[in-house]
């Protein structure tokens, strides 16, 4: 599955909920397209589609897990404290506006609050979620060395001690759990 707007479509319907204009959809297309992003961007969305279509049918509440991943870096500042709470704010006034039910921006919201990675993911959804965004620590050689070039062209503004320093803790993180 690539990023269309047929994939974008189809989970709004599966989510019982009147799909945004198009004006969404090419808004949120072009935040995963701003120059400062290397790595949180279309490339990205669309690895985490193509993962979660692989995957889809352990879902509980796919087509929740599908708009949290559209949504999850819908805002991304390299030096920002809050995207996801941003991120999942604005899937969560969409969906309100849409019509879903109160529920599922709820969950809509807590998928993708999920994606802050500073504790461990609750519920077989979030963790599916999470295990699809983090699904690049897994890929082959080639791809991660992308990845990982990526991520510190993003973080090109913090002295290069002090990234490897942080990225080792982050990454050690990720391991720990």
């Amino acid at each position: 599955m690539s990023v269309t707007l047929a994939s974008w479509q189809r989970c709004w319907r599966e989510l019982g909920a009147t799909a945004p204009d198009t004006a969404l959809f090419n808004t949120l297309i072009a935040r995963y397209s701003e120059k400062h992003r290397h790595y949180h961007t279309l490339q990205h969305l669309r690895e985490c589609l193509e993962q979660f279509d692989a995957v889809r049918t352990m879902a509980q509440r796919p087509a929740e897990i599908e708009l949290a991943l559209w949504f999850h870096d819908a805002i991304y500042d390299p030096q920002g404290k809050d995207n996801e709470a941003r991120s999942a704010d604005w899937a969560v006034e969409a969906l309100a506006q849409a019509g879903a039910d109160r529920k599922v921006q709820q969950r809509v919201r807590a998928l993708i609050m999920a994606t802050c990675h500073d504790a461990e993911a609750e519920g077989d959804d979030a963790q599916l979620l999470v295990d699809i965004d983090l699904a690049i620590l897994g890929t082959d050689p080639a791809r991660f060395a992308e990845y990982d070039a990526q991520v510190r062209e993003e973080y090109r503004w913090v002295p290069d001690l002090t990234y490897r320093t942080r990225r080792g803790e982050v990454l050690a993180g990720f391991l720990a759990r």
